[in-house]
């Protein structure tokens, strides 16, 4: 099996860290398999690197500065797998077999970096490389960064274009858990995730990897995230399933808009909940939600239209809150998925945009990590899902 091992700073923040993590590594070479290695800076060194430049440094200069962490690095782990018999070279930018390639804007160069792992994958059967993470190199041999996260990034980059089997994450986490076991008694590791499912968490506050590098992973690509003290690179901790679709679509069912106003809404604890819970019970889907100060409306479908306005009336009867309920018919939804779109400034004006200056009312836009969904009335929904195809 061939497989690419992420270590991060904390799976390298000393020196016992640093033969633990070695001792992983030469554990799978000796079970025949490939390994290349991405490691990330020592412990918390970026950041202190970072905190150290107080001047305006050039861009060059500064990815020069920071990449010092990674390149003490790979030094250590090289040396630590030579002292166990293991044949390793450590590489960095401006290294004869350096793969990762950026272009003149900092943009991955996917046919360039492709090639370059391609050869470095061929030389896996007698060497372990060990590449620094987060940093890149552009087509004039200038030291580039990857950005927050690059690491993580470098490793399922080169997972993809290296062809193997699996990406290991090795962390100072026990992998995805069911909550923050620093605060929420009992989580415990859900062993499986997709990969949408991640990214959503990696966008609202989850530290287990980094959101770019999910947009690298293929279907075929295995990524699992393991804790540094298990010290099996092929066993244990979460695996991160499926790869994101990227899609715009039109849904066919025909919804309605079902609004609730009521006094500072938003300031009533347990509202939403109560009033999502009821339509719940009912049986009734929630397609939507959107909210303001006064007011909270839902989408549902057409079928279920009067349904959930007698329900919901029974709520403004008996709440003081809440003051009146309304409807509206005949609203289509498009939608946009895809793993990129975080990575893209302005998507959402570059999706309404063109509804606007076609003058198509827009009900609402509800956003998520990995999707934009705008409403827009049910007559206008074939030049809609029209003009937002002509965005993409």
């Amino acid at each position: 099996m061939r497989v690419v091992a992420k270590f991060g700073g904390t799976s390298l923040g000393n020196g016992e860290r640093i033969n633990r993590a070695a001792d992983s590594i030469a554990s799978a070479i000796e079970n025949g398999h490939e390994v290349a290695v991405v490691a990330s800076a020592m412990g918390n060194t970026t950041d202190e690197l970072l905190e150290e430049i107080e001047y305006d440094a050039e861009p060059e200069d500064r990815a020069q500065i920071v990449s010092m962490g990674e390149r003490t690095s790979v030094r250590m782990l090289k040396g630590a797998l030579a002292a166990r018999g293991v044949e390793a070279m450590f590489l960095e930018p401006g290294s004869e077999h350096w793969p990762i390639i950026t272009d003149e804007y900092g943009e991955v160069d996917v046919e360039e970096t492709t090639k370059r792992a391609h050869a470095l994958a061929g030389q896996l059967e007698d060497v372990v490389p060990v590449v620094t993470g987060f940093l890149a190199q552009d087509l004039a041999g200038n030291v580039t960064t990857l950005g927050r996260g690059g690491s993580d990034t470098s490793a399922v980059m080169l997972g993809k274009y290296m062809d193997a089997d699996e990406v290991v994450i090795v962390t100072d986490v026990e992998g995805v858990m069911t909550g923050d076991p620093r605060v929420v008694e009992g989580a415990r590791n859900v062993g499986e995730i997709s990969v949408d499912e991640l990214r959503s968490l990696s966008f609202r506050g989850a530290e287990v990897v980094a959101p770019s590098a999910l947009s690298y992973k293929d279907r075929d690509l295995g990524v699992r995230v393991v804790h540094y003290q298990h010290g099996d690179l092929l066993t244990g901790g979460t695996s991160i399933e499926g790869e994101f679709q990227n899609l715009i679509d039109l849904q066919e069912e025909r919804l309605c808009c079902v609004t609730i106003a009521g006094r500072a809404i938003r300031n009533s604890p347990g509202i939403l909940g109560e009033l999502s819970t009821a339509l719940g019970d009912e049986g009734i889907n929630i397609d939507g939600v959107s909210s303001g100060m006064d007011s909270i409306t839902f989408y549902v479908d057409t079928d279920h239209a009067d349904d959930a306005e007698a329900l919901l009336h029974d709520h403004v009867v008996d709440d003081d809150t809440l003051s009146s309920v309304t409807v509206e018919d005949d609203i289509a939804v498009v939608r946009v998925t895809g793993g990129e779109l975080p990575n893209q400034p302005g998507i959402v004006k570059r999706v309404i945009d063109p509804l606007s200056d076609a003058h198509i009312n827009l009900y609402d836009v509800i956003t998520s990590a990995t999707s934009v969904s705008v409403f827009v009335p049910w007559s206008d929904r074939e030049q809609a899902l029209s003009l937002v195809q002509d965005v993409f």
